[in-house]
């Protein structure tokens, strides 16, 4: 049984910075290209970053590139995203997930409903 846990969220003013975290179990995570995925209220998820397995290849939305990171420690089962200087459009609950990390970033759909609780990112003005 496949299980996500994301951390590191948390309520910052603009410019500031946060670390995610996403500890996966369940899944063999060094084989997988991963994704972290973002979504506000009232909008759709959409795709934030993703990492290919061996983090040899790596995409960025356009709205976050130059200020995120992605990375990711396959010897402890984690991903992570360092996101700096941030804005009030970047709050959202953030997700992680198995992707697609070729030219767009999508959960893959094995992923199936393995998504975990997310966690809030709240960047105030």
């Amino acid at each position: 049984q496949v299980q996500v846990v994301e951390s590191g969220g948390g309520l910052v003013q603009a410019g500031e910075s946060l670390r995610l975290s996403c500890t996966a179990s369940g899944l063999n995570f060094g084989i997988y290209a991963m994704g972290w995925f973002r979504q506000a209220p009232g909008k759709e998820r959409e795709g934030v970053s993703c990492i290919s397995l061996n983090s040899g290849r790596t995409l960025y939305a356009d709205s976050v590139k130059g200020r995120f990171t992605i990375s990711r420690d396959n010897a402890k089962n984690t991903l992570y995203l360092q996101m700096n200087r941030l804005k009030p459009e970047d709050t959202a609950t953030y997700y992680c997930a198995t992707a697609t990390c070729l030219a767009t970033i999508h959960p893959l759909p094995s992923f199936g409903r393995s998504w975990g609780q997310g966690t809030q990112v709240t960047v105030s003005s």
